[in-house]
């Protein structure tokens, strides 16, 4: 199994010096989250509260994830770098795949893109994108993604992106995975034909069983289950040693946590406190599972 550091909502000053430790101590890659902005109202409940709320206020730091990978990546060597996962359904992806193939060559293809939909109306419609029929744009976003980042002279007309022939150097030298996130039937659908890997929020452990399973046979009905697949896993109620293994014979092959949390502290913990916890993390966990 690997295991992933998530640094969301920590302040920004702290995120390269928790990668290096994370790196230093057999992490496998860290996770970015994705908020465009806070509006104070909005159209939609957020999906993965029990109430609806948002775990975070106007006030809770978040980065563009594309530079803060970016910039944990110059400040490291191994260690890789995902967003977890960024709203692909607001977001041109002619512009985004621009910044992709930027990140994804200026880390040495030490980066994949995990991508959701998005769940605000506001952070559609403020950004210029519609709300409705999110999920087919989406799908048509992920194939122009793929064709521009596969390098060389390419067009596409589609239904919601049409341009004629352009390049983009450089390219990746080698694929950037892409990881789709969502619980709904339609996100597995999608992650089962179209992505490299599924990445779960946060999900009890018999749940998450469920819709690994449920994945699986996905995978075999489009005929995708040849390729490898990533299982990018937040558990809420299996931890410590003997439930990361419970995790990973359930087909958790990447394991998302937050060390300091499991030991009281909170997002805005300082550094040197979020370091001890990754270590002992790592001690604990990462170097026996």
């Amino acid at each position: 199994m690997k295991f992933t550091l998530s640094v969301a909502m920590s302040p920004l000053g702290q995120i390269t010096e928790l990668a290096r430790t994370a790196e230093e101590s057999g992490f496998d890659a860290v996770a970015l989250p994705d908020s465009l902005f806070y509006s104070e109202k909005v159209a939609a409940d957020y999906p993965y509260t029990a109430d609806g709320n948002r775990m975070w206020d106007a006030d809770t730091p978040w980065s563009d994830p594309l530079v803060a990978a970016a910039a944990m990546g110059a400040a490291t060597e191994r260690i890789r770098f995902y967003t977890s996962v960024l709203k692909l359904g607001p977001r041109n992806p002619v512009l985004l795949a621009r910044q992709l193939a930027s990140v994804a060559v200026l880390t040495g293809n030490r980066f994949g893109l995990g991508i959701g939909l998005g769940w605000t109306p506001e952070e559609f419609e403020w950004c210029g994108a519609p709300f409705a029929r999110r999920g087919a744009r989406v799908d048509e976003a992920i194939d122009v993604l793929r064709l521009i980042l596969g390098g060389g002279m390419v067009e596409h007309h589609g239904e919601f992106f049409d341009f004629d022939r352009l390049q983009m150097s450089p390219a990746p030298s080698e694929p950037v995975p892409i990881y789709i996130g969502g619980h709904s039937e339609p996100a597995l659908r999608r992650a089962a034909r179209r992505g490299d890997g599924w990445a779960s929020a946060m999900m009890p452990f018999e749940e998450l069983r469920a819709t690994i399973t449920e994945l699986h046979r996905l995978r075999g009905e489009f005929g995708t289950d040849n390729r490898d697949f990533e299982i990018q896993a937040v558990c809420i109620d299996r931890f410590g040693l003997d439930g990361y293994r419970q995790q990973a014979d359930i087909g958790v092959t990447d394991a998302i946590t937050v060390p300091w949390l499991f030991d009281g502290h909170g997002f805005d913990a300082d550094v040197a406190v979020k370091k001890d916890s990754i270590r002992r993390f790592a001690d604990e966990v990462v170097g026996k599972a």
